[in-house]
C-alpha cells in the first residue's frame, strides 16, 4: 500500500538530493508585478535551491504582503537583491560567475531540454504581459524556450520559472543513481 512519507523521511530524501547538487542556480526576475507570481517564484526558487535572485525593472519585492501569502516564508531562504535595471541585474549575475539564459520565445532560442544547463546558470524570466525586454535579451548569453503542444501561447510566469528551475536540476541529476 502506498503511503505518504513522514516528515523525517522527507528531510532524509531531500538531504540526499541536496548532497548531489553542486551547481549554483540563479534567477533574474524582470518586471514581474503580480505579488502572487512573485511569491510562487520565490517558493519554487527555495525548493530547487536557487542561490540568488536579482529583481529587475519594476518587479514586486517578496516583502509585499500578498507575495508573502504565497511564498510562505521561503523568501528568507533565498538571497535576493532589490530591483535594478535589467541589464545591471544580468551584469551582476554574470560577474557572480553564472551563464545567463533567458526563458523566452525568440528566433534563436533552443528548447529548454537541449540548453546544456548542467553548469552554474542564472535563468531570466520576464513580465507577465510582455516577457523579457529587448535590452535584457541583448544582454543575456542565450535564450531557451519551453516546448508546448497545446493551443495556449505561453505559460504563467511563475509556472514557467518552476518548469525551468526543475529542468536545470533534472539535467544536473540526470546521471545519478536513483535515490
Amino acid at each position: 500500500m502506498r503511503r505518504q512519507l513522514r516528515p523525517t523521511d522527507v528531510k532524509r530524501l531531500n538531504r540526499t538530493w541536496r548532497r548531489n547538487t553542486h551547481h549554483r542556480l540563479g534567477l533574474v526576475v524582470e518586471s514581474v508585478t503580480g505579488p502572487f507570481n512573485i511569491g510562487s517564484i520565490f517558493r519554487s526558487a527555495a525548493a530547487f535551491g536557487v542561490d540568488e535572485i536579482w529583481l529587475a525593472g519594476n518587479a514586486t519585492p517578496p516583502t509585499n504582503p500578498k507575495a508573502g501569502k504565497t511564498a510562505l516564508g521561503t523568501e528568507r531562504l533565498v538571497t535576493w537583491h532589490e530591483a535594478v535595471p535589467a541589464v545591471e541585474a544580468v551584469k551582476a549575475a554574470r560577474e557572480a560567475g553564472y551563464a545567463v539564459l533567458a526563458i523566452e520565445l525568440t528566433g534563436e532560442a533552443v528548447p529548454l531540454h537541449k540548453a546544456g544547463l548542467d553548469r552554474d546558470v542564472c535563468l531570466v524570466v520576464g513580465s507577465e504581459d510582455h516577457g523579457c525586454s529587448p535590452a535584457l535579451l541583448d544582454a543575456v548569453d542565450g535564450a531557451c524556450y519551453i516546448p508546448q503542444v497545446g493551443r495556449v501561447g505561453s505559460f504563467n510566469v511563475a509556472v514557467a520559472a518552476a518548469i525551468a528551475l526543475a529542468e536545470v536540476r533534472r539535467q544536473e541529476w540526470e546521471n545519478l543513481p536513483d535515490s
